[in-house]
Protein backbone atom coordinates (compact mmCIF):
# COMPACT_ATOMS: atom_id res chain seq x y z
CA UNK A 1 0.00 0.00 0.00
CA UNK A 2 1.91 2.94 -1.12
CA UNK A 3 0.80 6.52 -2.00
CA UNK A 4 -1.04 7.05 -5.27
CA UNK A 5 0.74 7.98 -8.34
CA UNK A 6 -0.59 10.94 -10.40
CA UNK A 7 -2.15 8.34 -12.77
CA UNK A 8 -4.85 6.85 -9.76
CA UNK A 9 -5.24 11.19 -9.17
CA UNK A 10 -6.46 11.91 -13.16
CA UNK A 11 -8.49 8.25 -13.01
CA UNK A 12 -10.62 9.86 -9.78
CA UNK A 13 -10.89 12.93 -10.97
CA UNK A 14 -12.31 11.83 -14.33
CA UNK A 15 -14.79 9.36 -12.67
CA UNK A 16 -15.93 12.29 -10.16
CA UNK A 17 -16.38 14.53 -13.68
CA UNK A 18 -18.48 11.92 -15.25
CA UNK A 19 -20.22 11.43 -12.18
CA UNK A 20 -21.32 15.20 -11.37
CA UNK A 21 -20.41 16.78 -14.36
CA UNK A 22 -18.35 20.18 -14.48
CA UNK A 23 -20.83 22.45 -14.27
CA UNK A 24 -21.95 21.10 -10.99
CA UNK A 25 -18.49 20.60 -9.76
CA UNK A 26 -17.89 24.39 -10.51
CA UNK A 27 -21.18 25.10 -8.54
CA UNK A 28 -19.47 23.35 -5.58
CA UNK A 29 -16.38 24.90 -6.20
CA UNK A 30 -18.00 28.56 -5.90
CA UNK A 31 -20.27 27.82 -3.03
CA UNK A 32 -16.77 26.46 -1.22
CA UNK A 33 -14.87 29.57 -2.31
CA UNK A 34 -18.02 31.40 -0.98
CA UNK A 35 -18.32 29.69 2.57
CA UNK A 36 -14.48 30.43 3.20
CA UNK A 37 -14.56 34.04 2.64
CA UNK A 38 -17.84 34.53 4.47
CA UNK A 39 -16.04 32.43 7.30
CA UNK A 40 -12.70 34.84 6.88
CA UNK A 41 -14.66 38.20 7.22
CA UNK A 42 -16.56 36.35 10.06
CA UNK A 43 -13.10 35.98 11.67
CA UNK A 44 -12.23 39.67 10.72
CA UNK A 45 -15.48 41.10 12.44
CA UNK A 46 -14.84 39.45 15.35
CA UNK A 47 -11.54 40.57 15.86
CA UNK A 48 -12.46 44.37 15.06
CA UNK A 49 -15.37 43.66 17.92
CA UNK A 50 -12.92 42.73 20.35
CA UNK A 51 -10.32 45.56 19.71
CA UNK A 52 -13.76 48.04 20.66
CA UNK A 53 -14.38 46.12 23.42
CA UNK A 54 -10.88 46.20 24.60
CA UNK A 55 -10.89 49.96 23.58
CA UNK A 56 -13.97 50.65 25.37
CA UNK A 57 -12.44 49.05 29.06
CA UNK A 58 -9.93 51.35 28.95
CA UNK A 59 -11.69 54.41 29.48
CA UNK A 60 -11.00 55.46 32.95
CA UNK A 61 -13.14 58.23 33.64
CA UNK A 62 -16.79 56.91 32.40
CA UNK A 63 -18.48 60.40 33.05
CA UNK A 64 -16.46 62.08 30.60
CA UNK A 65 -17.79 62.62 26.79
CA UNK A 66 -16.15 62.32 24.00
CA UNK A 67 -16.92 64.55 21.52
CA UNK A 68 -15.53 65.99 18.05
CA UNK A 69 -15.65 70.10 17.44
CA UNK A 70 -16.03 71.14 13.82
CA UNK A 71 -15.77 74.76 12.30
CA UNK A 72 -18.25 75.65 10.22
CA UNK A 73 -16.96 76.99 6.72
CA UNK A 74 -17.93 80.52 5.57
CA UNK A 75 -19.20 80.29 2.14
Amino acid sequence: MGSFSIWHWLIVLLIVALVFGTKKLANMGSDVGKAVKGFKDGMKGEEEEAAARKEAAQVADKTTVDVEAREKSKQ
